[in-house]
């Protein structure tokens, strides 16, 4: 696909995955031994057997980034999305669902090869989702897969913590990392798990300290890779380090920390959680689009959990009503 012509508000990169919904209880999560709340790698062999004991499931286009450019999109702005899938089933599934919210999908799917990711996300009866995902696909994407013409034209970049997993992977995000900053615009990432930021520990505080503006992640998400003991030190740790950290703290809220301001944004309250995943994508779709938008930072935060809230009413991280009606109509835009 050739986009030469087009510049996007924002390009993301991720993990291009199908999500496998369906709601268990916590007994499911025991026997297989999962972690509640976040995210293991599978083998194809280990999806198939959580897949073969799941109740009826929801089947939608996911992944980290992915579910960010989907959000961004349907507010308004312009977004492109890299991200490699197999000409499969699923991998038609995936292109033709986030092209159909507006979002521009600038990898060619392969022919053949590792099949399309997929995600078998559990939903508990308190709302919180243990996904356990099988990267196909996702873990093939390298260099030449993307274009230095459309990073560089893009306002800001957007990169998912998931993708660091595989070395081939990780080494596009820092070309693009690179590419982005050589043209003077915006990367922002975000940490994904709390398991990732263990993992990746040293790399991440590097990127810290090296290419990233705008950093998104949870509080456990924080407080695991700033070693710090209570939410007041992370933000004091991570205060100057980037331009601006934005902390999500559930029904608590969230926190926006530049060098200067400490902004405390309300969660938009809902009447039931009933599922969260992609709460932490949708954030960060709502607080970028608001920068895209030159809005100041207590409103990026407040969009920011507007559509977080809508995508936790309801299953599957894909908004399901217009997210630009909402934020026009509560915020008088």
């Amino acid at each position: 696909m050739s986009n030469l012509d087009l510049s996007y508000d924002i390009v993301g990169i991720g993990n291009a995955i199908v999500d496998i919904i369906s709601h268990e209880n916590d007994d499911f999560l025991s026997r297989h031994r999962l972690v509640k709340n976040s995210m293991s790698l599978v083998d194809e062999q280990t999806a198939l057997a959580i897949y073969s004991e799941m109740h009826p499931a929801i089947q939608t286009s996911g992944g980290s980034a992915a579910n960010t450019m989907a959000g961004i999109s349907l507010l308004g702005a312009s977004s492109g999305y890299i991200g490699k899938v197999k000409d499969d089933e699923l991998g038609k599934f995936f292109v033709h669902d986030i092209e159909a919210v507006g979002v521009d999908h600038l990898v060619t799917p392969i022919p053949s090869g590792l099949p399309t990711a997929r995600s078998m996300v559990l939903v508990t009866p308190d709302g919180e989702r243990t996904m356990n995902t099988y990267l196909g696909a996702s873990s093939t994407l390298f260099a030449e897969d993307i274009d230095p013409e459309i990073i560089a034209a893009a306002d800001y970049l957007y990169c998912e913590g998931y993708i660091w997993d595989v070395e081939t992977t990780k080494q596009v995000i820092r070309l693009a990392m690179s590419i982005a900053k050589e043209s003077n615009k915006k990367v922002s990432f975000t940490l994904s798990d709390t398991f990732c930021v263990e993992r990746h520990h040293q790399e991440w505080l590097e990127l810290i300290a090296g290419p990233i503006d705008i950093l998104f992640g949870n509080e456990a998400e924080f407080l695991t890779l700033s070693g710090c003991p209570s939410l007041e030190r992370a933000i004091d740790w991570i205060r100057g380090q980037v331009e601006i950290a934005c902390i999500t703290e559930g029904s608590k809220g969230s926190t926006i920390v530049t060098e200067d301001q400490i902004i405390k944004i309300e969660a938009h309250l809902v009447e039931k959680v009933t599922d969260s995943t992609g709460a932490g994508d949708l954030y960060a779709s709502g607080f970028l689009y608001g920068l895209i938008k030159q809005f100041d930072l207590q409103t990026c935060g407040t969009v920011g959990s507007l559509v977080a809230a809508e995508v936790i009413s309801h299953t599957g991280a894909r908004p399901q009503s217009s997210l630009n009606d909402l934020v026009s109509s509560t915020l008088n835009l």
